[in-house]
């Protein structure tokens, strides 16, 4: 895979209730990230058209649905994502029918070179109990490694991991494999409702390629400076 600049590796969470607080935020980051996430909560409250907007200026938005569905569906969401101008999407890696569906709605989009599909693994907000009670008894990294090879194979750019499992995926899917790995944590920050977090430099060191980070930024009282900081991180680890 080409070697991204970390401008490019740092995705912000704009997991706001509204489009002006999402829309205060990249301002105040004054183009210093170029990749911001957009997740359900700000989806529902207007999002979508930020999202078109922002890719119309030149950023690249990370459309975080996390699809899972009947195929007929999938497929079409992920058409609708692509004709958007999305540079990401996610779909949950759950079976292989929900990932072909997804191929097929970028390809019949005529869209496939600009949209990347990237598979949801385990939230990192999950644990084993939590696997448990939903009736999975593999490990959580068997489970992880499952849901890559089953994406790698269905013809998806990558995957959303967390940094515990990305070297395990480096070596399983190879180099081009794109690892995109939230739950990211700098030294000293809370964890929140995340369980399985790293910092940005053992993220990177584990194999990740892209990092998703949300409230250490977005709740920073100087977001400017708290991506400054984490841009460092993430120079210096490369």
């Amino acid at each position: 895979m080409t070697a991204l600049a970390p401008e490019d590796r740092l995705i912000i969470a704009l997991d706001f209730p509204d489009v002006g607080a999402a829309r205060a935020l990249v301002g105040a980051l004054g183009g210093r990230v170029r990749v911001y996430k957009i997740g359900f909560e700000l989806a529902l409250s207007g999002g979508l058209e930020l999202a078109r907007t922002l890719a119309e200026e030149g950023c690249e938005v990370f459309l975080d649905m996390k699809l899972l569905d009947i195929a007929h569906t999938v497929e079409r969401a992920s058409a609708a994502a692509a004709r958007l101008g999305m540079r990401f999407l996610t779909v949950h890696g759950h079976d292989r029918k929900t990932l072909d569906a997804a191929v097929r709605g970028r390809e019949a989009a005529r869209a496939a070179a600009g949209l990347r599909l990237l598979a949801v693994t385990v939230l990192t907000s999950l644990e084993k109990a939590d696997l448990v009670e939903q009736g999975i008894e593999m490990a959580t990294e068997q489970l992880v490694m499952h849901r890559a090879r089953l994406a790698a194979d269905a013809g998806f750019d990558g995957v959303v991991a967390s940094g515990r499992e990305a070297r395990l995926i480096r070596e399983a899917v190879g180099a081009d494999f794109l690892i995109v790995t939230p739950g990211i944590r700098p030294a000293g920050a809370p964890r929140g409702d995340q369980v399985r977090v790293m910092s940005p430099a053992e993220a990177l060191a584990a194999g990740a390629d892209m990092l998703v980070v949300g409230r250490p930024i977005t709740r920073a009282g100087d977001p400017a400076a708290a991506a400054d900081a984490l841009l460092r991180e993430i120079r210096d680890a490369g």
